[in-house]
């Protein structure tokens, strides 16, 4: 018999699993999303998105009102009817992630670069408005 020890980690996952299994026997897979860092630097925001097995060209993204959407949309190559899958935690066919992005943004300066599965999104930031001084004339 074989000593194994117990973490409650591993049941959680367990869980997740059954639950998971459970819904797409139902007919509602959850959707898987690819993994995201955002951040930000002294001249721009930066959202990079780990989006391995997709090519560049079956990437879209748009900024619709300080709304950043990505989307991913990948052709299946062969249906494979014969598999039944234990573990299935790769990213699906489609997926959308949006990201909210701050009002000082300048939506008109967005950058993409693609490479070995990743894509960085460079957002330009407005510059800081500059107090005007008025002269007052007379009347």
């Amino acid at each position: 018999m074989e000593v194994v020890r117990w973490t409650p980690f591993r049941e959680f996952e367990a869980m997740e699993r059954r639950m998971r299994r459970f819904f797409e026997d139902a007919g509602f897979a959850p959707m898987l999303m690819p993994a995201a860092d955002v951040y930000e630097t002294e001249k721009e925001y930066v959202v990079e998105l780990e989006v391995p097995g997709y090519d560049e060209k079956e990437l879209e993204i748009e900024v619709i009102d300080h709304t950043l959407r990505v989307t991913g949309e990948r052709k299946e190559t062969k249906e494979e009817k014969d598999k039944s899958y234990r573990l299935h935690e790769r990213l699906e066919k489609t997926f959308e992630r949006r990201f909210e992005l701050p009002v000082e943004t300048d939506t008109k300066k967005v950058e993409a670069k693609f490479a070995k599965g990743l894509l960085e999104i460079h957002v330009g930031k407005t510059p800081e408005p500059k107090p005007q001084k008025i002269a007052i004339g007379k009347s």
